[in-house]
């Protein structure tokens, strides 16, 4: 695995659209064949949504999936994780600003911090921009994620640079077992799909040691998933949260263009204490400049975000 930027340099592939030849991938899986990466997966049977590819800037093989970088003709750098749009830099906002404001949003005075996952460093530069908090430790099981983020997604890694980040490269499912009981106001789960490393991130013994983790009235906020996809993942999620958080229990979601559907939820979830009304934000955003100004989020699309089409609404409801 890449740890630092010299040995980043040392695997990069520089070429132009003209330059690729044969799929990058196995048959069914994604690929980048002339011009083109064409995201296909069994998490999304039957589709597939491509991007012109202008050229490719990385591409290497950590110890625990390939990643690749590219240059596309209409969403900037994209960042790609075992064939899997991660981020691109036209519309991460969208993800990074919700799924850290959402819950940080929603209780008073958040403090200490726990990000598992998001190794690109977004859901960092979100965090730090309340004021409150005084403690960020991010734990990301592939350090090639960071190290290539820091390089080609500069803007999004700044969250690096705050000296409250505590990084820790290692396993989210370990940090959490290790962790003290009750020490953080709140969790996020920035994971990608349950497939691979993520898969534990999605089970019931993590959850639970989310739940011990947390302060009484803390709150997590995981990714979960598309309504349009996945609502059997949902479901479960629901169900499994419903047995382990005492608090509250609610299913948000954003639009994402680069995303499988063009939507992502997320799991949000208190624990029993001080209450929690996640659809109403009583925590306003310091305006903090030197990480740019908002560009998604803001107080009514929170409330929004919790608005649900009727079909996604009576299955999740039907949890209860």
């Amino acid at each position: 695995m890449a740890e630092n930027v010299g040995e980043i340099a040392a695997i990069e592939k520089q070429k132009t659209s003209e330059d690729l030849g044969e799929e990058t991938a196995a048959p069914g899986m994604s690929a980048i064949i002339p011009g083109w990466f064409s995201e296909i997966s069994p998490m999304w049977p039957g589709e597939a949504h491509s991007l012109k590819v202008e050229q490719i800037l990385f591409q290497g093989k950590s110890d625990y999936q390939n990643v690749v970088v590219f240059q596309s003709a209409t969403y900037g750098k994209v960042l790609v994780l075992d064939g899997v749009i991660q981020l691109t830099e036209r519309d991460e906002c969208a993800y990074q600003e919700m799924i850290t404001h959402l819950p940080l949003c929603s209780i008073p005075n958040p403090k200490k911090v726990l990000v598992i996952g998001g190794g690109d460093g977004g859901v960092l530069r979100e965090v730090e921009r309340h004021s409150s908090v005084e403690q960020i430790d991010i734990c990301e099981i592939d350090g090639m994620v960071v190290e290539v983020s820091k390089k080609f997604f500069p803007e999004v890694a700044v969250g690096y640079d705050d000296p409250r980040v505590n990084l820790h490269i290692g396993d989210g499912v370990a940090f959490l077992n290790n962790a003290a009981g009750a020490s953080y106001d709140a969790v996020i789960v920035d994971s990608s799909d349950p497939i691979g490393p993520a898969k534990e991130l999605f089970e019931k013994p993590f959850f639970e040691s989310v739940a011990r983790a947390l302060r009484p009235g803390g709150v997590v906020c995981t990714q979960a998933e598309s309504i349009w996809l996945h609502m059997h993942i949902i479901e479960d999620i629901v169900a499994n949260c419903r047995q382990i958080f005492k608090g509250s229990v609610n299913y948000a979601w954003t639009t994402v263009p680069t995303y499988p559907s063009g939507v992502i939820g997320f799991m949000l979830c208190s624990t029993e204490g001080p209450a929690v009304d996640f659809k109403l934000p009583l925590n306003p955003i310091d305006e903090d400049q030197s990480k740019g100004p908002l560009k998604f989020y803001n107080a009514e699309i929170h409330s929004a975000a919790f608005c649900l089409p009727s079909f996604a609404k009576r299955a999740i409801e039907a949890k209860n």
